[in-house]
């Protein structure tokens, strides 16, 4: 059964059923206004009993009436703007969308929570050239809370633009509106809107909270270095969370971010060791470094594929001997599908639950150590400098080593000490300030030039398969052959590049600003 996503941007507004519209044609771009008609919708909407998708802004419904029934699945983008993922009428929820819920409710069940009908009342706004521009509904609307819960009744605009129409359109009408009194509504949603007005007022306030505010009791002050640690932690866990859905829809970045927050949360844990007690994290931190490699596979096939094209595409058209575009392309297009596979295989793990069971636990229950009480600025700057120290070391060895395979393997671990470095200094930053600030800044400069020059690294052990390959094939390997030369150079400018970087970075006056 298959989804497809719709982007939605709309704008809602307070009325009454004695509420009119004013004459919407004096609204800069629109030339007439088409009625559409009535329509009865009919939409339940599902969640889990404790509501974890109402706590993150997102709707499931199951709608019949309009032109569009079936399930919606609604993810926010910004305010007024969200992902609507469609999938056709069915009994049950399809697995499509079910996927994308699945970091959030975990194995428990959605249910109805919710029941909304509303009898809506439909104009097109055109242009001049008969275009529709937006479509203004007013709904009546009557909510029930499910199974057998309180009902609430209201009105209410909604302003929705057409496909690839300016938004300026949705800033003309509402001004309309506006002169007209209709003011904007304060529910983001008619889902919220309905969970408010339906709540039960019996019930207690830890029976109706969300399952997120679990994670923040019983935490530390916020204060302290455990405090300011926690809290780094939790945006990280925060983003797993957030970034599956988006990782299964194979959104741009996705994986990438989805990676970096398994590398800041794994990073964190070993550089604040004094706060957070690592025989506790370690364990966590292996599992994030089983996820991060699972997805890693796409990200850096995705990285590779486009360091290829670019170097092939700047290539003149004599040079390129044989069918070298289609081999790439074809290397890419299974690579890039293998890894995807790979990196969905892990978000639908039973491994992937129980990771992200493990990590709720560990913020409702914190391994806190003695120094999680005391002042963070010491305490963090300390392990900033810790893992600085690290670097140091790592960067000694690697420039001590002549050019070659050996330097490569060196700088390799040199970035990896960077990267640690410069995540240890983003999480500080609240608590060292612009001191922390800059040192970060410097410390991704050394991550960039390393980074550079281990793809550089790579691309060559790529190039060099694609070349045998077609050499095997009966094919010219020059290309290949002028690729991989050209990554050779790349990699050694980096190298010279990288002294000079790094006495940037260890300037004495970045270290002694951590330390006051």
């Amino acid at each position: 059964m298959t989804a497809e996503t719709k982007r939605e941007i709309e704008r809602k507004y307070e009325a009454t059923e004695r509420t009119g519209l004013p004459d919407l044609t004096r609204a800069r771009g629109v030339s007439s206004v088409l009625d559409q008609g009535v329509a009865e919708l009919d939409a339940v909407y599902y969640d889990t009993a404790d509501l974890r998708l109402a706590a993150d802004s997102l709707t499931l419904r199951c709608r019949t009436g309009g032109a569009d029934e079936g399930w919606h699945l609604k993810f926010p983008v910004s305010s007024g703007i969200r992902d609507e993922i469609r999938a056709p009428l069915a009994d049950t929820l399809p697995e499509s969308l079910a996927a994308l819920l699945r970091s959030r409710v975990r194995d428990e069940d959605v249910v109805p929570v919710v029941r909304l009908r509303s009898a809506r009342k439909v104009q097109h706004l055109l242009d001049d050239s008969g275009n529709v521009l937006a479509e203004v509904s007013v709904d009546t609307v009557r909510a029930k809370r499910l199974p057998k819960g309180p009902g609430a009744s209201w009105t209410e605009i909604e302003v929705e633009l057409a496909d690839d129409v300016d938004p300026s359109v949705l800033d003309a009408v509402e001004k309309r509106l506006k002169k007209a009194g209709i003011r904007p509504s304060s529910a983001p949603s008619k889902l919220a809107r309905a969970l408010e007005e339906t709540s039960d007022q019996d019930e207690t306030d830890a029976d109706a909270a969300p399952a997120s505010s679990a994670a923040h009791a019983g935490l530390p002050d916020e204060d302290t270095a455990g405090g300011r640690v926690l809290s780094y932690a939790r945006e990280q866990i925060e983003a797993i969370i957030a970034l599956d859905p988006a990782v299964r829809r194979d959104l741009p970045d996705a994986v990438h971010q989805m990676r970096v927050a398994c590398r800041r949360l794994r990073s964190a844990f070993k550089t604040y060791r004094k706060v957070l007690d690592r025989t506790v994290t370690d364990p966590v931190g292996d599992e994030l470094k089983w996820l991060a490699g699972e997805l890693g596979l796409s990200r850096d096939q995705e990285v590779l594929a486009e360091r290829l094209r670019t170097r092939v595409d700047a290539i003149p058209d004599t040079l390129v001997l044989g069918p070298v575009h289609a081999r790439l392309q074809v290397w890419s297009t299974a690579t890039s599908a293998d890894a995807h596979r790979k990196a969905l295989a892990a978000l639908d793990s039973d491994r992937h639950l129980a990771l992200l069971a493990t990590l709720d636990a560990l913020l409702a229950d914190p391994p806190l150590l003695k120094a999680a009480a005391e002042d963070p600025v010491p305490v963090l700057s300390r392990a900033v400098l810790k893992d600085y120290d690290r670097l140091a070391r790592r960067v000694d060895h690697a420039l001590a080593h002549a050019p070659g395979h050996d330097r490569d393997l060196a700088m390799h671990e040199a970035r990896k000490a960077a990267k640690r470095t410069r995540y240890a200094a983003d999480a500080a930053r609240p608590t060292l300030g612009k001191p922390a600030k800059r040192f970060a800044k410097r410390i991704k400069a050394v991550q960039s030039v390393l980074g550079d020059h281990q793809d550089s690294v790579v691309a060559r052990e790529t190039l060099r398969d694609l070349a045998i390959q077609a050499h095997a094939a009966g094919e010219s390997a020059f290309t290949w052959g002028l690729l991989h030369g050209q990554e050779e150079s790349a990699g050694a400018v980096r190298e010279r590049e990288f002294p000079q970087v790094w006495a940037r970075a260890a300037a004495p006056e970045l270290r002694a600003a951590l330390t006051h």
